[in-house]
């Protein structure tokens, strides 16, 4: 909007804007000259530039030139403003954008001059620390911090210094006091009214201790404020802080942001956010400010509460909406499906219209008011501000607005069952005789009433339970009824309300969870569905709480995997946290957790088969190894070039894409560098690889790891180079080594070295060998393996007794080492299953029993899989029922071996 459309002149335009502002009507009485630079200069907008050079023109030498300059440009300023906006040359942004940088202009203009002519008096402030010149540091808060400022309103500051000291003049001051003087200063400059007007009102409330408080703190008072004093709606207030004079920019946010965003979800922000609008709504009911666009419902405020409770909850663990402006924040939940894009388009526009509704209201007189006028005269210029023929089609259109807005709040705000009174089954909680409970614990389902109101009882007179804070106490009473009466639903109930209540117990001093399944009552369903289905699950969630959050949204929940996608969000995760290690691992090891969390309730709902789990399990982890590899190298102080020339090579279950929830990982390290320095900085970035997968931290383990298939095993070294390992595989290594090799494959790193992995390893693989020689040292290595692993339960072990997995997994490496010299198709990384199936086709082994095996093989994987979800220790069951298979097995084993 830069140019004046031909149709109208510049009179004309403000010539409607005095028939809409009574406050312009009377500027333009009072100072005609304005007239003349507005006609020259309507056809742009005002820009910060602009601002500072018109104040450097005016002849400022003390504090009463001070403050007529700079009132002088906020009339200038809001003359144009509101002529432009008036006649639909500026819009929203325009009017924002341009307020906030008269506020920052003016304050940094008079902090330039006030300082100068303090430090004319006191000398300049130093820190009895550092040293060094300590400067004035200016918050914004509220909509200057945020770059959406109105044009009456207040500016919310906060003033602070670095440290303490004194100054360096003959009259010397403490820091605290010359920051004092500075701050009063600066607040009369800018807020006195005097015969030229004003600039803003200054409201200082915000400060630590609010009205009580000092007038400047050093930051490590205020540090010391946060800890110790900090408010819950402060939280809220400092999510748009922004120093918009001084320096020292990273030190502040360091300071504030864990005070501001929790590490972790905390979904305890809508009680407290619920709570404080709750206040403000009474406020509203006290004064009768029902028609305040910003305070009343469906207003202002209610946008801002929405979007900042997000913030609130996820901006510690999203850096992305640790943001400021209300609109962006909007987007951003609209981008990351936490608000639905119909509810961010509605409240987007409410808010677009309310905030263009105010500044009219407020074009008045410049006064303000956010209070929608009650006589008609003034109706009618609204109405016309707006663009509307009348003020009832006005009030139409706002109505429609504010209904919008005060739905998607409610929605969002929507007060969970706080107390359990309420509850048909609340009884069975807050007390009952034994009879009366088991009774109706029994009406409800349950096999053993007895045993679960005896435990309900231990819990409830538990020291835990009777050591939580009130306030978990309270949101825990409140879950316990409906926990109770979505088990009773399940086919077992004992066991299903049991885990759910190992869980509630792990959480119970962890109020942000209890606030979650108290503000998402849905939840409680699918945390039923999962802990009924699998103890293994139950037990997931209840180590790994944090993915309670996961449940929220069923769609994502239940979503495939985008790879691509996720390794994007997954990279831009760590690089904002660069530096902080702790926190870096944390990130792999949560999202891990949660991308397992999906697989998982897809497998128990029945939508993933085992085969495809197995696939999304193994490309997640190689997507964490990749990743770990990328922030280890960038943590090394020791790089002797920007991309390491290094591979992780995957064995096993990871290398024949099979992994299961808890499967390790079988991991080699190869690099191609002939850099005389590579061996040792590739052995301290594999020792550090392993140690970020490893640990154990706050958030778990990433995964556990197996390194002795390295050459030479555990006393071989942890890196090889390439040479060396083509050399180890084709003249020293053992037939185990070769078997291990035929489901081995490049998994993460450099392309290149994962390129001469998969030759060496397809040249060793067809290597002419020794059939019988090749068979006798298979048979010797399969009866060393069930020697180790001793069955006497009577049970059939589906993975180590004869006819089981590794039964098949021998059978397919000796026709994989005895015929890729003479079939080369074997050498593909295929899976167990195909190569069989391959095997047949080519005639190694007969087709039916090629058949038969993979039938076999199938089925054992999905009873292994089963017995895993259902906590059992060993992958065993009843002889007869795999007879069949392993017959099978054992049948092609001795066609394979020989009986």
């Amino acid at each position: 909007m830069n140019t004046t459309p031909a149709t109208q002149s510049a009179s004309a335009y403000i010539e409607k804007t005095t028939r809409l502002s009574r406050y312009v009507r009377n500027l333009l009485i009072s100072a005609p000259s304005l007239r003349d630079d507005l006609l020259g200069k309507l056809a742009n907008a005002w820009t910060k530039p602009e601002m500072e050079t018109f104040l450097s023109t005016c002849p400022i030498s003390d504090e009463k030139s001070l403050k007529k300059a700079l009132r002088d440009l906020r009339k200038a300023v809001m003359l144009r403003l509101l002529t432009r906006d008036l006649n639909g040359l500026a819009d929203l942004q325009e009017v924002m954008n341009t307020m906030t940088a008269i506020a920052e202009v003016t304050t940094n203009c008079a902090i330039h001059h006030l300082s100068h002519w303090l430090k004319s008096q006191y000398g300049d402030p130093i820190g009895a620390e550092s040293g060094e010149l300590q400067t004035f540091i200016v918050v914004g808060m509220g909509k200057l911090g945020g770059g959406e400022l109105n044009v009456s309103s207040d500016i919310d500051l906060i003033f602070i210094y670095p440290e303490e000291g004194e100054t360096t003049g003959p009259k010397k001051l403490s820091n605290h006091e010359y920051f004092t003087q500075l701050g009063r200063k600066l607040n009369n400059a800018i807020s006195e009214i005097t015969e030229d007007g004003y600039v803003f009102r200054v409201d200082m409330r915000l400060r630590p201790y609010g009205e009580s408080g000092s007038l400047v703190v050093s930051f490590a008072m205020l540090e010391n404020y946060f800890i110790t004093q900090g408010r819950e709606w402060e939280r809220y207030a400092w999510i748009k802080a922004r120093i918009i004079s001084g320096d020292h920019i990273e030190e502040l946010t360091q300071l504030a942001r864990p005070f501001i965003f929790r590490k972790y979800l905390d979904f305890g922000a809508f009680a407290s956010m619920r709570d404080l609008h709750a206040q403000i709504r009474r406020e509203v009911q006290r004064r009768e400010l029902s028609n305040n666009i910003k305070l009343g419902p469906g207003g202002i405020r209610e946008i801002e509460f929405t979007a900042q409770v997000f913030q609130l909850i996820r901006g510690g663990k999203v850096a992305e909406l640790q943001i400021r402006p209300t609109l962006k924040v909007l987007q951003l939940l609209d981008s990351r499906d936490l608000l639905s894009t119909q509810a961010v388009t509605e409240l987007s526009e409410a808010y677009v219209f309310l905030r263009d509704l105010e500044h009219r209201l407020q074009y008045l007189d410049d006064a303000q008011t956010q209070t929608l006028p009650e006589n008609p005269t003034d109706q009618a210029i609204i109405a016309e501000g707006m663009g509307f023929a009348d003020y009832d089609s006005f009030l139409q259109v706002l109505n429609s607005h504010r209904n919008k807005v005060s739905r998607h709040f409610d929605q969002v705000f929507a007060a969970p069952q706080s107390t359990q009174e309420s509850h048909p089954l609340a009884a069975l909680w807050s007390g009952l005789e034994n009879g009366e409970s088991i009774s109706i614990l029994a009406e409800l389902g349950y096999t053993n009433p007895e045993s679960i109101q005896n435990r309900l009882h231990q819990l409830k007179h538990s020291s835990r339970y009777n050591q939580m804070p009130d306030a978990n106490r309270t949101r825990f009473d409140a879950l316990m009824p409906p926990l109770i009466e979505v088990s009773s639903g399940f086919t077992n109930p004992d066991q299903t309300l049991e885990r759910i209540l190992v869980l509630l117990e792990g959480v119970s001093r962890r109020e942000s969870y209890l606030a979650l399944l108290l503000e998402y009552p849905q939840s409680l369903n699918q945390v039923a569905k999962i802990c009924s289905a699998s103890p293994w699950a139950a037990d997931y969630l209840a180590r790994q709480p944090i993915l309670l959050d996961e449940l929220l949204d069923t769609r994502l929940l239940y979503q495939a995997p985008d790879w691509g996608s996720l390794k994007i969000t997954l990279q831009k995760q760590m690089d904002e946290q660069a530096g902080d290690v702790e926190r870096q691992m944390d990130i792999l090891r949560q999202f891990k957790h949660a991308q397992v969390f999906h697989f998982l309730a897809q497998d128990l709902a029945g939508l993933l088969p085992l085969e495809q789990l197995s696939d999304n399990l193994s490309d997640l982890a190689d997507l964490i190894l990749s990743e770990t590899l990328r922030a280890c190298w960038k943590n090394l102080t020791r790089r002797h070039c920007d991309v390491p020339q290094f591979a992780i090579i995957g064995y096993g279950r990871l290398g024949g894409k099979e992994l299961g929830y808890a499967s390790d990982l079988d991991i080699i390290f190869l690099y191609d560098d002939e850099s005389p320095e590579a061996p040792e900085i590739y052995a301290r970035l594999a020792q550090r690889m392993n140690s970020w997968l490893s640990s154990i931290t706050s958030a778990g383990m990433l995964y556990e790891t197996d390194l002795r298939l390295r050459p030479d095993g555990a006393s071989g070294l942890l890196v090889s180079s390439v040479v060396a390992f083509e050399t180890y595989q084709k003249s020293k290594a053992w037939v185990w080594e070769h078997q291990a090799l035929t489901r081995a494959r490049w998994v993460a790193g450099d392309s290149n070295v994962g390129k001469i992995f998969d030759r060496i390893r397809c040249e060793v693989l067809k290597q002419t060998r020794d059939r019988s020689k090749l068979a006798q040292d298979i048979i010797e290595m399969r009866q060393k393996m069930r020697d180790s692993h001793p069955n006497t339960s009577g049970l059939f072990d589906i993975k180590h007794d004869r006819g089981g997995i590794v039964d098949v997994e021998f059978i397919v490496q000796y026709l994989v080492l005895a015929n890729a010299s003479q079939h080369a198709d074997l050498t593909r990384n295929i899976g167990n299953l195909a190569l069989l199936k391959l095997s047949g086709e080519l005639g190694l082994i007969p087709d039916d029993l090629a058949e038969s095996a993979r039938d076999a093989y199938r089925q054992y994987r999905q009873w292994q899989h089963q017995l895993r979800l259902q906590g059992a220790k060993y992958a065993r069951l009843e002889q007869e029922k795999a007879a069949e298979y392993s017959t099978s097995v054992q049948k092609l084993w001795n066609t394979v071996f020989g009986g």
